[in-house]
């Protein structure tokens, strides 16, 4: 959502009875202080239950990252192990190791750290999420306050915005990282692939559909980012003079998948953290798969 300051402006004209013109606790049209504003509404919501499902994923991520098993019931793949650079043929619940790119764990890995799957490759993925320029505003309103919202008193106050400068520069790596994030997408197309096939015989259950969306809502998420886009369109004076091209196909469904960056965006943060659920759940023996292989991944 787009601020219009104007339009807010005119609509939240006063303040406690005052005037705009002479509200001391005002300054261009706009309440002073953290969290002050002349907006009405319920402004908080949004970023209260943006922080609370970051909360929950980064917490849920986490855990699951280093936990370092049950995370293959066959043959469904958890995506926050994959792809499985090495794998420990010893923990519970863990993949066999012909699905290892290396083969099994080294023993070289320091004992202090979780021999995990999931902690070689999960840098690439959230690297790409969190210099994301759509979840830049979520978490700078939600944790940062900056601002909590459109017309609403920053948490840094009349300090003056230094843009992605300092620390914040590594938010420039973006463009670097949907490289990695869309081979991701391709090679959890291929795990979602092979959970149509459990020893060889194919069929379809639950966890195969899960996969699936996955890969659906990660890939939309993925194609629709801004610096794919740039990629695919960027540098082009009149993209519509060439309607025929290859390259404005791509771009005009890039520009699809862009204009819906927000829901895919929370669809896919959301739904990975299930498909990782319910794939442990399997693994523990705690639900079962409903399938055609009569019992598979149970």
């Amino acid at each position: 959502m787009h601020c219009n300051a104007g339009g807010l402006r005119a609509r939240f004209s006063r303040v406690k009875g005052a005037t705009m013109a002479t509200h001391p606790n005002l300054a261009g049209g706009h309440a002073v202080g953290f969290g002050a504003t002349a907006r009405t509404d319920n402004w908080w919501v949004e970023p209260l239950v943006t922080a609370s499902v970051f909360l929950l994923f980064i917490v849920y991520t986490t855990w699951a990252a280093l936990q370092g098993e049950y995370y293959y019931a066959s043959p469904y793949l958890s995506p926050f192990y994959a792809p499985p650079l090495f794998i420990d043929p010893t923990a519970a619940g863990a993949a066999p190791v012909s699905h290892a790119w290396f083969g099994s764990w080294p023993t070289w890995w320091p004992s202090f750290l979780p021999a995990s799957p999931a902690v070689l490759i999960l840098a690439f993925p959230g690297s790409f999420r969190a210099t994301c320029y759509y979840y830049r505003k979520a978490y700078y309103r939600s944790f940062a306050g900056s601002p909590p919202g459109c017309a609403v008193g920053p948490l840094a106050g009349a300090r003056r915005y230094g843009g992605e400068t300092g620390i914040l520069l590594l938010q420039n790596a973006h463009r670097y990282s949907m490289y990695f994030a869309v081979a991701f997408v391709f090679m959890l197309a291929y795990d979602a692939g092979l959970a149509f096939f459990h020893d060889g015989k194919f069929g379809i259950g639950v966890g195969t559909i899960i996969l699936v969306i996955n890969v659906f809502l990660i890939g939309g998420y993925t194609f629709g980012c801004h610096s794919f886009r740039h990629m695919i369109g960027g540098g082009n004076d009149c993209m519509s003079c060439g309607k025929a091209t290859v390259q404005y196909g791509a771009w005009k469904k890039a520009s699809w998948f862009n204009a819906r960056h927000m829901p895919f965006a929370w669809a896919s943060l959301i739904w990975v953290m299930i498909t990782d659920l319910y794939i442990r759940l399997l693994s523990m023996g705690v639900i079962s798969d409903l399938n055609t292989w009569a019992g598979a991944a149970s």
